[in-house]
């Protein structure tokens, strides 16, 4: 079954898009405040589709994200109890927030700066950092230290791999595609085992 295969040439297409630059921003934007699926998968193909624009696409991702970073935080400030538990219920990820807060507590700030990395969703930590009270320029700035690291070096690995790395990709796309899946899957179990 090639599922991932159309997948792939759709959002190849999607990031050629006269338009998609404005999607990108927006699509960031949300990502880090209340979006659930991750930029990377909007940012990624785009730099495939045009290797010129890595570093512009990493900045507008970066910058916008670090813009709804900052509205996550002011969700977490002000709407918590009524809007910020709805988030958390659906994104079913009350355990999540939870070590979240308690990371704050055992590390800092650099928590901000290493979210940018992890595999939990990135709302969850400026949502957290609203509802503790964190300074708001510390906030900002180790967000853009995590997330730009973040983004440029996804940008920039794939304009480094060029045009030989789409033809990889295309080629090996389904395995990618279930493998993926599949890390996704084990990861969730040993996060919830644990």
């Amino acid at each position: 079954m090639k599922l991932f295969e159309s997948l792939y040439v759709k959002v190849l297409e999607w990031s050629r898009h006269r338009h998609a630059e404005r999607y990108l921003a927006g699509m960031s934007f949300a990502e880090s405040s209340f979006f659930p699926i991750p930029v990377d998968v909007m940012l990624a193909p785009m730099v495939l589709a045009d290797k010129a624009k890595a570093w512009r696409l990493a900045a507008i991702t970066t910058a916008m994200s670090v813009l709804g970073g900052v509205f996550g935080y002011l969700i977490g400030a002000f709407f918590f109890d009524s809007f910020g538990n709805q988030m958390l219920d659906y994104f079913n990820a009350h355990e999540s927030f939870a070590a979240v807060q308690q990371s704050y507590i055992r590390h800092g700030m650099i928590i901000v700066l290493l979210a940018g990395f992890t595999p939990v969703p990135y709302k969850i930590f400026t949502i957290a950092s609203g509802v503790i009270g964190i300074a708001m320029l510390p906030f900002i700035l180790m967000s853009l230290l995590g997330r730009g690291g973040r983004f440029f070096l996804v940008a920039g690995l794939i304009r480094l791999g060029g045009d030989r790395l789409e033809e990889t990709i295309r080629h090996k796309v389904e395995w990618l595609g279930w493998g993926t899946l599949a890390l996704a899957a084990l990861g969730y179990g040993v996060y919830t085992y644990w």
